[in-house]
């Protein structure tokens, strides 16, 4: 080994020694823009969640990493960690390979178990201090020290409710997921193969909860449409014939990275011409050209909350007298919606309210017949932590967050109009959270021309 070989490994151990004196803490967003979730919120999560269940045992698995053996190790460069979203949202967590349980009882407070994966300082050295069972997990979690254990209990705890009596709220059954994810149903039903107990679904109760956004969540979605508004305002500048759409989108997502976004909401969709007619294109590899419009459909997520936001310009910075006309027709459906959402309205009508405006508005722009025929999707739909999140189909109330994002879609012309928008339903009405990125054609055409 070379003295300089030498050197740089000494220095790497000086590096890594220093590393591990770092205080933990990004096992639950410290040092992330928008920071830890405070403790009084995640408390009052776990226990709603429990007045739901009555009685029973939830479990609520963490996100697995990705293992070192094909496929996941074949794009190393696709190695993001995302925490599972239920579990981030009882715990403000992130931690592969741990477990929630909940404990929830008819009369009495409910019982709250988190297990971690013990400390290993052979891993640590390659991945960085993480966040084992100990008194730093109780801080961050407001979970009693007492009832954070080390993730290989877990198994045998929960099976040792199930046969041995060890939980009378067993009695009211075993709530969890159903999806395959990572072996955890094969685990759980092997628990509930040991003794009679009802299997009961999780996600119903979940997704009530998660509807109704608490003044932290509420103010992660509107920074993260804050965030995704700059982000089209800086495209909407670059924007001109000639530039390809990639370029278009690597602007918008460096600003969305420079302003506190971790990751994207959704891959970016940036289509020019013909490419603006297809939902989801996202290829993003053509040229745009003079006359082209440009679908930008682009958000970030911010602390695991997304927005979901589209803009619809022109690579020349004008729009033509037919690309106006559309454009317009868009935006009135848009804001017709807007105009009706109070608490109390479906998202099924509100589709309705858009679908009505486009008919009684087309006047001969799509020829002999309405608009309506090359409006292919729905007006709305939720966001929270995940782009489309958790729906019950209910009712709006106050503190729900979702988008308006009427479209007319003109293959044959080469031409796509889509304008979204997000917004936070209000006791009397909504709060438009995506408003800093321009909406109407004059405004559009202002801020290409600066």
């Amino acid at each position: 080994m070379s003295y300089r070989t030498l050197n740089r490994v000494s220095t790497l151990g000086f590096v890594v020694a220093l590393f591990m004196l770092r205080p933990l803490g990004a096992s639950a967003q410290v040092g992330s823009p928008a920071g830890a979730v405070p403790v009084d919120r995640l408390q009052a999560r776990r226990a709603a969640l429990m007045a739901r269940m009555g009685s029973g045992v939830a479990v609520i698995r963490s996100m697995e990493e990705r293992s070192d053996d094909p496929p996941d190790s074949e794009h190393p460069q696709d190695s993001d960690y995302r925490e599972d979203s239920d579990f981030f949202y009882l715990t403000g967590l992130e931690a592969p390979g741990s477990w929630l349980i909940l404990v929830a009882k008819e009369r009495g407070a409910g019982e709250v178990y988190l297990y971690l994966p013990a400390r290993n300082p052979v891993q640590e050295r390659w991945t960085g201090p993480q966040l084992g069972p100990g008194a730093e997990a109780a801080r961050l979690t407001g979970i009693p020290e007492a009832n954070i254990r080390p993730a290989k209990d877990a198994e045998q705890a929960l099976q040792t409710m199930v046969t041995d009596g060890g939980s009378p709220a067993m009695d009211g059954g075993l709530f969890f997921k159903e999806d395959a994810r990572h072996g955890q149903l094969e685990v759980l039903h092997r628990i509930l193969s040991l003794k009679t107990v009802k299997a009961k679904d999780l996600l119903p109760h979940l997704a009530a909860l998660r509807q109704v956004k608490d003044q932290d969540e509420i103010a992660r979605i509107r920074k993260a449409a804050q965030i995704s508004a700059e982000g089209h305002v800086a495209a909407m500048k670059t924007a001109k014939p000639g530039i390809y759409e990639y370029e278009i989108e690597a602007v918008a997502e460096m600003t969305f990275r420079r302003l506190g976004a971790e990751r994207l909401a959704y891959p970016s969709i940036v289509g020019a011409g013909i490419n603006g007619t297809t939902l989801h294109y996202d290829k993003n590899r053509a040229r745009t050209a003079a006359g082209d419009l440009i679908v930008m459909d682009m958000a970030a997520e911010y602390g695991y909350y997304a927005a979901d936001v589209t803009r619809t310009i022109p690579a020349s910075g004008m729009f033509t007298d037919r690309q106006k006309a559309i454009y317009n027709l868009v935006l009135g459906a848009q804001q017709a919606v807007m105009d009706s959402i109070r608490p109390g309205m479906t998202l099924l009508r509100l589709h309705q309210i858009s679908v009505a405006y486009i008919q009684s508005h087309s006047n001969g722009l799509c020829g002999s017949q309405s608009c309506e025929k090359f409006y292919i999707h729905g007006c709305c739909h939720h966001i929270g932590m995940e782009v489309h999140d958790v729906n019950t189909n209910g009712p709006l109330v106050a503190g729900m967050t979702f988008t308006v994002e009427p479209g007319i879609y003109l293959p044959e012309e080469k031409l796509g109009v889509r304008i979204e928008d997000d917004v936070l339903v209000t006791p009397n009405g909504y709060e438009l959270l995506s408003g800093a990125a321009p909406r109407t054609v004059e405004e559009v055409e202002r801020v290409m021309r600066g």
